[in-house]
């Protein structure tokens, strides 16, 4: 008998992944496509239609290794804050601006003469910078004169779901990083929307993470999924929280790619103070894809300083093992790492006698020692962890998982690749069911 088939759609800034998986949530097939940017002085734009095009490629490639069986449900998540802007009939009015694209500095400084800056945070959850959906959409209904024809807004998830003939809505994880929903109350803030010549009717219903939304329609062009339930999976940090088994009250998923993002599920109603203080502090409180959680996430450019010190040290991914053995058997290094997010990485305090392991282990406890720094503050307001789950391409460092278990205490490392299109996946089962 074949087996029931869902599939996960994880749009990224990179590249857009699908990948299929059966019913017990073991992958069989997988494609993907780059995602279509057209690189710009301040970051990047794309043009919407162009990503539904990549999506649908990666999906028929995937299609073309998958095994029989019928595809019940498919599920989309993506990258947030980049938004899509459409006209009466559905089309596309304007590009689509990078989530960290940074034309919008001008009118982050607008905003700050309408909204108080701990006012925002203690609103929305989130820190007061560029990055959000709401300066960038100001840009576009200043600049781009399309824009102002626009009756709706898609969430690039959302707008994928519709371009594969599902229902328009705003899923509320999506919805917690555009800067227009109000946190505690869940619903939209008419001061921001107004700053940034949006209105409440340009969104669609808010839902969760998991909501059927309608099913593939023939014209989406691809063929063997079509009658197969839509839904939208959500932001992909917090789709992955899923896919990776991290989404009970009080576990943490613990990323480790170029960036590492910790994300902690929590219970709602932290007080706005609380919210304003984690968000000084770069953490992001906002309403999780799990129906009925809040989800703290803090990001470090950790994986980046490693990947730089991989290069300096002139090792690559198959030398790691052999320099994680040696790196875990010091008892200390006098080395300092310095990596901040942004700008050069910085080594000092180098001495006679010390070697590439030395190096490599300041580099893993600089990283550790980051990511600690949100950790406490998510344990500071929300209580101890319950299980922390490690995941992505540096959890396969050995060394890296010794000075974590040092810093943390037990840890639980996935063995799942693609975490953020699994929980796509899982999302897509529950829509069909439901």
């Amino acid at each position: 008998m074949s087996p029931t088939l869902y599939v996960g759609i994880d749009v990224g800034t990179q590249t857009s992944k699908a990948v299929i998986f059966t019913d017990g949530g073991d992958q069989v097939a997988a494609g993907r496509a780059d995602t279509p940017w057209t690189f710009v002085p301040t970051g990047a734009e794309l043009d919407a239609q162009q990503l539904l095009d990549a999506v649908k490629s990666a999906v028929a490639q995937a299609l073309s290794a998958a095994p029989d069986g019928r595809i019940a449900g498919v599920g989309v998540t993506s990258m947030a804050e980049a938004g899509v802007l459409l006209d009466g009939a559905g089309a596309p009015t304007a590009p689509v601006i990078a989530w960290h694209d940074t034309r919008d500095h001008l009118e982050l400084e607008s905003l700050r003469q309408t909204v108080d800056p701990h006012e925002f945070a203690a609103t929305t959850g989130l820190p007061f910078r560029q990055q959000w959906s709401l300066t960038k959409h100001r840009w576009l209904v200043d600049n781009v004169p399309s824009a102002r024809r626009a009756v709706r807004r898609l969430n690039v998830a959302e707008w994928i779901v519709a371009g594969l003939g599902g229902e328009e809505a705003t899923e509320q994880s999506l919805a917690s990083r555009t800067g227009w929903l109000r946190l505690a109350e869940r619903s939209w803030w008419a001061d921001t929307l107004d700053w940034s010549g949006a209105t409440e009717s340009l969104m669609p219903q808010l839902v969760t993470a998991g909501t059927a939304l309608g099913r593939v329609d023939p014209d989406a062009g691809l063929p063997r999924l079509t009658g197969a339930v839509l839904t939208v999976a959500g932001h992909d940090h917090q789709a992955a929280v899923v896919g990776a088994g991290a989404d009970g009250p009080g576990d943490e998923l613990d990323s480790c790619g170029t960036a590492e993002a910790l994300v902690r599920t929590v219970a709602p109603g932290l007080a706005p103070a609380v919210v304003a203080e984690l968000a000084e502090l770069g953490i992001t409180t906002g309403w999780h894809a799990v129906a009925d959680h809040w989800c703290l996430l803090g990001a470090t450019q950790g994986g980046l300083a490693l990947q730089r010190i991989l290069a300096l040290l002139g090792t690559d991914v198959a030398g790691l093992p052999a320099l994680d053995e040696k790196a875990i058997a010091l008892d200390r290094t006098g080395i300092a790492v310095v990596a901040p997010p942004f700008g050069r990485l910085d080594v000092t305090g180098i001495a006679d006698g010390d070697g590439p392991e030395h190096l490599w282990r300041a580099a893993l406890e600089e990283v550790t020692g980051q990511a600690g720094e949100i950790h406490d503050a998510m344990t500071a307001v929300s209580g101890p962890h319950r299980t922390l789950v490690v995941t992505g391409g540096w959890s396969r460092s050995e060394g890296l998982l010794a000075v974590k278990r040092r810093r943390f205490g037990d840890l639980v490392r996935s063995d799942v690749d693609e975490a953020g299109a699994r929980g796509a996946a899982l999302f897509a089962e529950r829509a069909a069911a439901s």
